[in-house]
């Protein structure tokens, strides 16, 4: 199909997307990316942030946390480091998660629950932005 873009959405966990759509927007590094059928030959780092899928009127989103993206003749290939669906996401659970994480902070009596505490903070916020 010369008129779509081939796009694949892989975590280390599973495969999330295979199809054959209009346009993927991803978090590059350095910034948003938009991507259609026939884009130049490139790879990117991406950063935490939402894919979003276009294909036709029908819109997929997907939170990403990291991972790269190639982009060749043969279409688009996200291999993401965490990989979430749009619709799994809740905010209400995500804020309540980031509030124990927060306590489990100011809590904690070791270098290492402080820096496990920090991480579980970081990535709560990455995905609370990107919704």
């Amino acid at each position: 199909m010369a008129d779509k873009l081939h796009f694949n959405l892989v975590s280390p966990e599973k495969e999330l997307m295979s199809a054959d759509v209009d346009q993927v927007d991803i978090p590059g590094a350095e910034g948003w990316i938009g991507i259609l059928p026939n884009h130049a030959p490139m790879m990117t780092t991406l950063a935490p942030g939402m894919v979003r899928i276009k294909s036709g009127s029908d819109e997929t989103r997907i939170f990403v946390r990291g991972g790269f993206a190639e982009i060749s003749p043969a279409g688009l290939t996200v291999l993401a480091e965490e990989a979430v669906k749009a619709e799994e996401l809740d905010a209400t659970a995500i804020a309540a998660k980031l509030k124990d994480a927060e306590e489990d902070l100011a809590d904690a009596d070791s270098d290492e629950k402080k820096f496990t505490a920090q991480q579980s903070i970081d990535r709560l916020k990455e995905v609370q932005a990107a919704l």
